[in-house]
C-alpha cells in the first residue's frame, strides 16, 4: 500500500501530494486508495518537503526562493521528492511521474499521456538552467482555457505566470466577442467586473501551484490620472479632462491622448506632480495586492510618443523612467513593502539612461523586450555593434536580433542586477510558421544564446492556445529553459513519439515540408511570382496530411487521437492560407482579401471544436491583408 507524507504544512506541497496521488492511481488503477498525511517525522512512503526538511544542502541555489532545484530519490515503494521551494516540490512530483513515463503534451486531459505501469525507482537532481521560465496572457483568451494553461505550466516545470493589465478585458473580449468569426458565433460580450473576477480566479490557481506571479505591465501612465485603459488599444470614448492635460506628454506642441488611445499615452515625466501621482497609485496597488511577486511597471505601449516639452528634452525617457523607479522604491520602503519591481527596455526605453541610476538594485529586475526584432535568425554575438544615436521621437527602429541586443548590452554597462527577456514567439510570429518546426527550432536557438547576453530566462508574450497543429514549440521552450544540455532533436523526438506514435515519421514529414513551403512568413508577404509557385506545393502536402489523419482517426491513446483530429483541420487551414498568400504574392490585393475572408469564415466553423489549441483571432489577425 502506497502512502504520501508531507513533511510540512504548505498549500503548494499539499497540492503536490494530491497530484501525486491522482496520477499514481491513474497509472495503477488497482493499487487502492493512497492516504495523504502531514507527518514531519515519516520514514516510509513518499515524503514530500523542502530540501532543508530532509537535511539536504543545495549550494547550487543562489536564492532558494527563486532558483528551482529538484531532488528525487525513490525506490518502488516511495522515497524523497524534494525541492528548493514549494513549487519545486511540485516540479519534483511531475518530474518523478515523467521519469515513470507520463507526459503532458498540451493543456487539458486530452493532452495527458499516463501509462498503465507500476512505478520504478528514480534518482534525479537538477537545478533549472534559467530562473525565469514563463508565460504571459495574450491573444484571445477564455476562462476555461486559462484554468487549463495555468495547470499545464508547472507540468513542464515553467515557474512564472504573468497576467497583463489590472482588468485584462481586451484579451477576453477578443474571444467572447468572437472577433473575425461573428458570422459563425454571435458575440457573447462579458463585463469588466466579470473579467476582474476571472483574473482573481487565475491568481488563486497560480498561487496554489506556487508559481511566481508577475502582474500588470502597461496602464500606469493612464489609470493614475483617471483615464481608463481597460479597453486596450481601442480609441478612448472619454475626453481628456482639461485639468489632466498638463500631465500627459506634449507632442507636436499639443497635450492629448496619443492617437486617441489612453494605453498608448505617456506622461510628462519631468513634471514632479505627474510622477508623484503615478508613484502613489502604484504603491497603493502594491499594498492591496500582496500576492504579487513581481510587479511590472511599464510605460505607454506605443513608439516615439514621449514628451517634447523643454524640461523632458533635458533627459532621455529612460532617465526620467529611472527617476520614477527611485521615487517608487522610496514610497514602497516607507510603507514597508518588499514588492519586487520590473522595469522594461522596450521601444523608446531600449535606449539606456545616461545620468540616472537605480538607488536600490535589490528591489528591481530589468525586462528586455525586443518586440521589433526579426525572428528569421537568433542573435549572432559576433555581429552585435553599438546602438544608433538617440533622437527623441525620431530614432531608427532596430530590425535584426543583433541590433536589438546592442541596446541590452548598453543597459548592462551599468545595470548589474537580474535581467530576463520578454519574447514574442507565440504572438503573431506563430502564425507565420504553420508547420511549427522552424518556430520550434528558433525558440531553441534563442534560449541557447540567453546566457551569453546576460539574460536569466524568458517570459513569453503570446497566445495561451499555441497548440495548432501541436505543442512542440512550447514544449521546446520549456525544456530548453530547464536544461542547458538537452538537444533540440531530443526534445522533438520525445514530443513527436508520444504525440503521433507509429505515425510519427509521416506526421513530422508533412509538418516539416509545410514549414519549408511557408518559410516562416517570407513567402506571400510581398509580391513575388516565384513565391506563388512554391506555395502551390502546399496543396499536395496538405492532401497527404489529410489522408494520414483520416486513416488514423482512432489511435492507441487520447492525445494521439486528438492530435490526428487537429491534423485533419490543419490540412484545410494550410490550403486556405495558401490561397491567401498566393494571391498576395501575385499582387492580387482584392483576391487576397477575399481569400482571407474565406479563411476566417471556413476556419471559424471549427473554432469551438478546436478552441483549446487554436487561437482563431490571433491567426486571422496575423494574416489580415
Amino acid at each position: 500500500m502506497y502512502r504520501i507524507h508531507m513533511l510540512r504544512a504548505d498549500q503548494v506541497i499539499s497540492f503536490a501530494a494530491e497530484e501525486l496521488k491522482k496520477y499514481l492511481r491513474m497509472m495503477m488503477p488497482e493499487c487502492g486508495d493512497i492516504p495523504v498525511s502531514l507527518a514531519p517525522e515519516a520514514g516510509d512512503g513518499f515524503r514530500l518537503g523542502l530540501a532543508e526538511d530532509f537535511g539536504i544542502a543545495i549550494p547550487e541555489a543562489e536564492d532558494p526562493v527563486l532558483d528551482d532545484v529538484v531532488i528525487i530519490d525513490t525506490d518502488e515503494n516511495g522515497g524523497i521528492l524534494a525541492g528548493s521551494n514549494p513549487r519545486s516540490v511540485l516540479f519534483a512530483v511531475y518530474r518523478y511521474l515523467k521519469e515513470n513515463g507520463c507526459r503532458w503534451l498540451f493543456p487539458g486531459v486530452d493532452g495527458e499521456v499516463i501509462p498503465l505501469a507500476d512505478v520504478k525507482a528514480v534518482q534525479y537532481r537538477h537545478k533549472a538552467a534559467h530562473r525565469f521560465r514563463g508565460w504571459c496572457n495574450e491573444g484571445a483568451e477564455f476562462q476555461q482555457n486559462m484554468m487549463e494553461t495555468i495547470d499545464f505550466a508547472p507540468k513542464l516545470e515553467m515557474n512564472v505566470y504573468m497576467l497583463e493589465f489590472d482588468i485584462p478585458y481586451t484579451y477576453y473580449r477578443k474571444y467572447y466577442d468572437h472577433l473575425y468569426n461573428e458570422e459563425n458565433r454571435p458575440p457573447e460580450t462579458v463585463s469588466f467586473m466579470q473579467v476582474k473576477q476571472w483574473k482573481r480566479q487565475c491568481e488563486t490557481e497560480i498561487a496554489k501551484r506556487g508559481l511566481q506571479f508577475h502582474d500588470m505591465g502597461h496602464g500606469w501612465t493612464a489609470e493614475p490620472f483617471g483615464i481608463s485603459s481597460t479597453v486596450g488599444w481601442q480609441k478612448s470614448t472619454d475626453e481628456l479632462p482639461p485639468e489632466k492635460q498638463k500631465f500627459v506628454a506634449e507632442i507636436g506642441g499639443v497635450r492629448q491622448l496619443f492617437g486617441g488611445v489612453a494605453l498608448n499615452t505617456n506622461i510628462c515625466m519631468s513634471n514632479p506632480e505627474a510622477r508623484s501621482i503615478m508613484v502613489q497609485y502604484i504603491a497603493d496597488y502594491a499594498q492591496s495586492h500582496a500576492n504579487v511577486d513581481y510587479l511590472h511597471i511599464w510605460l505607454a505601449d506605443a513608439t516615439r510618443n514621449h514628451c517634447e516639452c523643454g524640461e523632458c528634452r533635458k533627459l532621455r525617457p529612460s532617465d526620467y523612467y529611472m527617476m520614477i523607479m527611485n521615487e517608487l522604491d522610496a514610497e514602497l520602503t516607507k510603507r514597508s513593502l518588499d514588492t519586487r519591481i520590473v522595469f522594461i527596455a522596450y521601444v523608446d526605453t531600449l535606449y539606456a539612461p545616461e545620468k540616472i541610476r537605480i538607488d536600490n538594485p535589490k528591489r528591481f529586475a530589468l525586462l528586455y523586450a525586443p518586440i521589433q526584432r526579426s525572428y528569421h535568425a537568433s542573435i549572432d554575438i559576433a555581429k552585435i555593434t553599438e546602438p544608433p544615436a538617440y533622437e527623441r521621437n525620431a530614432w531608427k527602429t532596430p530590425a535584426s536580433a543583433e541590433e536589438n541586443a546592442a541596446f541590452l548590452l548598453d543597459w548592462q554597462k551599468w545595470w548589474k542586477g537580474p535581467c530576463f527577456c520578454y519574447e514574442y514567439h507565440f504572438w503573431r510570429h506563430m502564425a507565420y510558421d504553420p508547420g511549427g518546426l522552424i518556430l520550434s527550432r528558433r525558440i531553441y536557438e534563442d534560449v541557447r544564446v540567453l546566457k551569453s547576453v546576460g539574460l536569466q530566462g524568458i517570459v513569453e508574450d503570446g497566445s495561451q492556445r499555441c497548440f495548432f497543429p501541436n505543442g512542440l514549440a512550447l514544449y521546446t521552450y520549456a525544456a530548453a529553459l530547464l536544461d542547458d544540455d538537452i538537444s533540440f532533436e531530443e526534445i522533438r523526438d520525445d514530443f513527436f513519439t508520444h504525440l503521433y506514435g507509429d505515425c510519427r515519421a509521416e506526421a513530422e514529414s508533412c509538418l516539416e515540408r509545410i514549414s519549408e513551403l511557408f518559410d516562416f512568413g517570407r513567402r506571400g508577404r510581398s509580391e513575388n511570382a516565384e513565391h506563388a509557385e512554391i506555395l502551390r506545393g502546399v496543396y499536395a502536402v496538405a492532401a497527404e496530411e489529410r489522408k494520414l489523419a483520416e486513416s488514423h482517426r482512432i489511435m492507441p491513446n487520447r492525445p494521439q487521437t486528438t492530435a490526428m483530429r487537429i491534423l485533419h483541420r490543419h490540412a484545410e487551414y494550410c490550403e486556405l492560407l495558401a490561397d491567401v498568400l498566393i494571391e498576395r504574392a501575385q499582387g492580387n490585393k482584392e483576391a487576397a482579401k477575399s481569400a482571407w475572408q474565406k479563411l476566417c469564415r471556413e476556419m471559424g466553423k471549427y473554432e469551438f471544436e478546436l478552441e483549446r489549441c487554436y487561437d482563431h483571432y490571433m491567426l486571422m489577425h496575423a494574416q489580415k491583408p
